[in-house]
């Protein structure tokens, strides 16, 4: 199965979610940015969950820091499709397994693009 889309269907996609993405939310929640238009990570982050032993592909989740704000959460997946997660008490301390993090838009936004104007 093929990931790649075209520019045209990409941009269809991206227009609707900068339309919509205030509108999907209870209105409570609405004007606060918490739903970004994208955001950026650097390659380096990619690269080494990339370069596990045993990673095939990543997946992103979706998380809510503690101001409702969207992030993704990127980790690497095994041939079997699971998680390569960190293991043993070094739970609750930073490594390189799961990244966050990325440069949010708003307000980070990168250059004009047809995905983001």
């Amino acid at each position: 199965m093929s990931h790649f889309i075209s520019l045209s269907t990409a941009e269809d996609m991206t227009e609707l979610f900068r339309n919509q993405r205030e509108n999907i939310l209870k209105t409570a929640f609405q004007g606060n940015n918490l739903l970004p238009i994208c955001e950026t990570f650097d390659r380096d982050a990619f690269d080494i969950l990339l370069a596990k032993t045993g990673c095939v592909s990543l997946r992103i989740y979706y998380g809510m820091s503690e101001d409702f704000k969207i992030h993704a959460i990127i980790v690497a997946a095994d041939e079997e499709g699971a998680d390569m997660l960190p293991t043993g008490n070094n739970l609750n301390e930073e490594d390189d397994d799961i990244f966050e993090n990325g440069n949010r838009c708003p307000d980070l936004c990168p250059p004009t693009s047809p995905l983001n104007s």
